[in-house]
C-alpha cells in the first residue's frame, strides 16, 4: 500500500476576511493542507484596523509579530492591554477574549497559529465588547 501522504507547498497570494474583521492570506488549514490540530496562517493590519472582540473556544493562539506593533485588548470586559511589537512573540490562552488593533500610523503584519486544524475554528464572537474605547 503506498503512503499518499505528501508535502504541500502553499503560496500566500490567496486571502479571506476572517470572522473578526482581519484579513489573511489563506496558509495553513485543514482546507488547504489536511492539518488536523494546528493551522497557521498571516495578516497584516492598516492603521487603525481593530478586530471584532473573540475567543477561541478550547484553542490556544500564538503568533509572532513581523512589522509594527499591535495593542492586545483582552480579559473578560478587553479591561486589559499589551504591546506586541515586530520580534515579539504572542501566547492568548484559549477562552480569552481579546481585540487586537493597529493604532500606529504603519501596518502591523504578523504570523499566527492555533491548536486546531482551521483558525476560524471554535471563535466565539464577543460583539457586546466591540465598543470598548481604545487606551490612551
Amino acid at each position: 500500500m503506498a503512503d499518499e501522504r505528501t508535502v504541500r507547498v502553499l503560496r500566500a497570494d490567496a486571502t479571506y476576511v476572517g470572522k473578526q474583521g482581519l484579513t489573511y492570506a489563506l496558509g495553513v488549514t485543514s482546507g488547504t493542507a489536511e492539518s488536523r490540530g494546528v493551522c497557521l496562517t498571516t495578516a497584516t493590519m492598516p492603521p487603525g484596523a481593530r478586530a471584532k472582540a473573540h475567543h477561541h473556544e478550547a484553542i490556544d493562539t500564538v503568533g509572532y509579530i513581523i512589522a509594527g506593533e499591535s495593542l492586545i485588548l483582552y480579559g473578560e470586559a478587553l479591561e486589559y492591554a499589551i504591546v506586541a511589537a515586530a520580534g515579539d512573540y504572542f501566547f492568548i490562552p484559549s477562552g480569552l477574549s481579546h481585540a487586537p488593533l493597529n493604532r500606529s500610523g504603519a501596518p502591523c503584519t504578523f504570523v499566527v497559529a492555533h491548536a486546531a486544524g482551521d483558525d476560524q475554528e471554535g471563535i466565539v464572537m464577543r460583539p457586546e465588547l466591540d465598543a470598548v474605547p481604545i487606551p490612551a
